[in-house]
Parts: C-alpha cells; sequence; structure tokens
C-alpha cells in the first residue's frame, strides 16, 4: 500500500498510519494526570517500604522520595511537561524521575506493576471522593434542617400523584430529603469501608517473590488492610462501581428535589422564588426568571447514571485479571464526581436561597378538600363508624361542597347533619389545614411539634459526628 492510499485510509489526525492511532487509543495521559497526586503518594509509600526491608539502598529510597516530591511541585506549579508517547501518569512520572535522580529510579519499580499500581491510585481517589461526598451531604442536611427549623408549622399541599392529598408542613417536606441525604451518606460510609484495602502489592497479579511488606504500605496511605487477593486486587472495580451506583441514587435524589423547585417556582404553584443568583432570565421574554440551576440539577443526574451504566458495561464481560479496558474507568468517575459535586454545591445553595412565599402555600394546602382524610377519621374515632363506611359518608360531603363550590370547613352544620345527622359542631376543628396538621401526632408525622422533634433529633446526631 503506497503512502497516498495509506493517508487516505487513515485520514486526518491519523495520516501517520496506524502507529498514530495506537498512540491516541492507548494513552490515557489526558485524564488520569488527575491522579498524579495518588500515584507521588503510593510511589513514595512503596519506595520507603523497598527501603525499610532492604530490597533497595536507604540512599536510594531518599533520592526517589526526593524526586518523587520535586515532581509533585512542579505538577502543583504547572510546570510539568505531560508527554502523550509517555502513555499514563505512571511512565510520565517515572521518566521525569529518572531525569531527576538517574539510574536510582529504575528501582522503584521494583515488587511491583503498573496493574497494582493504577490500582492503588484510582482506590486512594475514589476514597478521597466518596469522603468528599459525605461531607458535602451533611452541609445539604444542615441547609435542609434550618429551613426545616425556620417552617416547622408552615402549611403547604402534600401531593400524591402530584395532586393535592393531605396537608403537611414544609418543615417535613425538607425533612424528608434530611433522611434520603441520611441513607445516602450511609452508602457512600459503607462503600468506604469496603474500598478501605490496599491493592499495592499484588503486582501484576500473582504478587511477588520479593519480601515485601503490604501492611506498612496500606498503613502509610491510609488504609485499614491490605487486600487478600493478588488477582481481585488488579482486576476489579467494584469500588468504583458501589461508589457509582451511590452517586447516582443521590443524584436522583438530588434530582427530585430539583424537579419540586422547578415546580413550585412557577407562577402557578408560586409556592418559592429563587434570587437571581440561581436564576437566569430569557433572550427574548423579559417576565421571565428560569429556575436554571434546579433544572441542571436535574440533567446532572443522567450524566451520573450514564456513568454508573458505562462502567457495568465496561466490566461486564471481563476475565481475570488485568485487562486494557479498564482504562475506561476513569473517566466515568472522574465525570461522575465533577457532576455531582457540582449539583450539590448548587442544591445547597438553592435550598439556603429559597425564599418561601407561606400565604400561598396555605391557600394551596386547602384545596381539593385536602382535610377530607380528617373528616373520616373524626367519623370514625368520635361516632364509631367503620372507616369505609366513614370513607363512604366522606366522599358524600366532598360532592355536596365541590357542588356547593365551597371548602368543607365552610360548609353548613345542617348541610352535614344532612348527610350524616350525629355530625355535631365539633367537626369544625378538624377541617382546618392547620387542625389537619397539628393532628398528625405519631411518630414521624408532619405536626409541628414532631417536625422540630426531628430537627432536634438530627441536629444531636450530627453533632455527634463532629
Amino acid at each position: 500500500m503506497d503512502k497516498t492510499t495509506s493517508n487516505e485510509m487513515w485520514g486526518g489526525r491519523f495520516a501517520s498510519g496506524p502507529s498514530a492511532i495506537m498512540e491516541a487509543i492507548n494513552a490515557s495521559i489526558d485524564f488520569d494526570k488527575r491522579l498524579y497526586r495518588e500515584d507521588i503518594a503510593g510511589s513514595i509509600a512503596h519506595a520507603e517500604m523497598l527501603g525499610s526491608q532492604g530490597i533497595i539502598s536507604p540512599a536510594d529510597a531518599a533520592e526517589i522520595r526526593r524526586g518523587l516530591e520535586t515532581i509533585r511541585t512542579e505538577i502543583d506549579e504547572g510546570r510539568f511537561a505531560f508527554s502523550k508517547a509517555r502513555e499514563d501518569i505512571h511512565m510520565n512520572v517515572e521518566a521525569r524521575l529518572a531525569e531527576l535522580i538517574g539510574p536510582a529510579a529504575g528501582r522503584l519499580h521494583t515488587a511491583r506493576s503498573r496493574n497494582d499500581q493504577v490500582a492503588v491510585d484510582f482506590r486512594l481517589f475514589v476514597k478521597g471522593a466518596a469522603t468528599d461526598l459525605d461531607r458535602a451531604l451533611r452541609a445539604l442536611q444542615e441547609a435542609l434542617l434550618a429551613r426545616a427549623e425556620e417552617h416547622a408549622a408552615t402549611v403547604m399541599p402534600g401531593f400524591t400523584h402530584l395532586q393535592a392529598a393531605q396537608p403537611v408542613t414544609f418543615g417535613h417536606h425538607c425533612l424528608a430529603y434530611v433522611e434520603m441525604a441520611a441513607r445516602d451518606r450511609g452508602r457512600v460510609q459503607d462503600a468506604i469501608r469496603r474500598m478501605d484495602e490496599s491493592p499495592l502489592g499484588a503486582a501484576a497479579l500473582a504478587g511477588t517473590g520479593f519480601p515485601i511488606d503490604r501492611h506498612r504500605t496500606a498503613e502509610a496511605l491510609g488504609f485499614r488492610e491490605p487486600t487478600r487477593n493478588s488477582l481481585d486486587s488488579v482486576s476489579d472495580r467494584d469500588y468504583a462501581l458501589e461508589f457509582l451506583a451511590a452517586a447516582s441514587i443521590c443524584a436522583t435524589h438530588l434530582s427530585r428535589l430539583a424537579e419540586e423547585i422547578v415546580i413550585w417556582s412557577t407562577p402557578q404553584f408560586d409556592f418559592v422564588r429563587l434570587s437571581d443568583a440561581f436564576s437566569t432570565g430569557s433572550s427574548i421574554m423579559p417576565q421571565k426568571k428560569n429556575p436554571d440551576a434546579a433544572e441542571l440539577v436535574r440533567a446532572k443526574t443522567g450524566r451520573i447514571a450514564g456513568s454508573l451504566v458505562a462502567l457495568l458495561t465496561i466490566m461486564k464481560g471481563l476475565p481475570l485479571s488485568y485487562s486494557k479496558d479498564m482504562q475506561e474507568d476513569k473517566e466515568q468517575v472522574f465525570d461522575a464526581v465533577d457532576s455531582l459535586a457540582l449539583a450539590l454545591a448548587a442544591m445547597t445553595g438553592m435550598v439556603s436561597d429559597l425564599q418561601v412565599n407561606a400565604a400561598k402555600m396555605r391557600a394551596a394546602a386547602g384545596a381539593g378538600f385536602s382535610t377530607a382524610t380528617d373528616l373520616a377519621d373524626w367519623l370514625v374515632r368520635e361516632l364509631g363508624l367503620p372507616f369505609r363506611e366513614a370513607h363512604h359518608v366522606t366522599g358524600r360531603v366532598v360532592a355536596l361542597a365541590e357542588e356547593r363550590r365551597v371548602a368543607l370547613e365552610d360548609l353548613p352544620l345542617s348541610d352535614l347533619q344532612g348527610v350524616e345527622p350525629r355530625i355535631g359542631e365539633e367537626i369544625y376543628s378538624v377541617l382546618s389545614v392547620d387542625a389537619s396538621v397539628a393532628s398528625r401526632t405519631s411518630y414521624g408525622g408532619t405536626a409541628p411539634d414532631g417536625v422540630r422533634a426531628q430537627v432536634r433529633a438530627w441536629r444531636e446526631r450530627l453533632d455527634a459526628e463532629g
């Protein structure tokens, strides 16, 4: 094949032929350079262990550490020249180390492989990202608790099927998301416990014959213990999958709250308003104020869930141990980490920023005969009717109110007694939205005193975490 035909086949940026394609598909430095801190930390721990075990000389170990710390500073300050020809962060660092300290750099790779090197780098990164996620979720909880306390008695409609169902309080609604965030944190904390094992020392796949101390390197890197199987150590990415699964569920929770903010901020609802800090205008309609921050949080969920599905698909057919397919794990996790961090920061900001229109919420809370269940409960409690019969009587009362176009509490007693003669004046004590929410005193209910008690309990729980 002549050069012209070759260029036409490969085309454009790959005009030089197969080698250019191989470099482009094989190199990962464009994204895995993000792991430089983890890579250097792992290398320092490994070199110091090699020195302490007498596998390399203490002098070489000290030189390696000095060179690696210099490289870290160079990258921190933007003075490091990354090379795509050197494929990845590991070889870029190692090549620069050789330039700085000479032949001693070649001793660093004793008793390890790029397989366990990338495994420890990536596990360190995911563990750090999970720890950051836990902190960000706590900040969201604190913002929600502040609003829950402020609005413990602010009445709003509770919905099922997006139809007004029963009155609740806005504080109670906020606490629902505190609970979701708590479960998100639980999943993240569980994932951290499972990933808290160091794969360093597993080498390529079978371990090493050198007398290394894996417990020492695990401790130096902040892991609880080393992994127990060298094949598993280099070949699995379930810690990344578990992180992405927890991130996807968390993002779904954020998306639900974002959707509510979008709905609540419409003129038709007008329950809340976002300041200009979290809104944008329209390029053509001057009256518009769009909840773009909430919409973008909602959209980020698709990216995060997509990263989970992508990595599941990458891993699903891989035999043990390492395959190059796993190079595709990092971009998915990096994107999910960045997307979720931004979404959480935006949601925490919006929760604190929201201006609540309590009057509009209260007016809507009584719409749709939302205290009908309170009427049915009163009939059961005070008149001894079976609930199904009380449900039937209440349905007739609702139909009457609908016909008269009045709220239940505005029906005359004579009309109520026309449906059920034993109804007395005291029925009006349960038909207002305030009376309805105040009556929901069961544990976890929407009664304002219960909401305040839950806020106090959550604050005590968070304070106990330190």
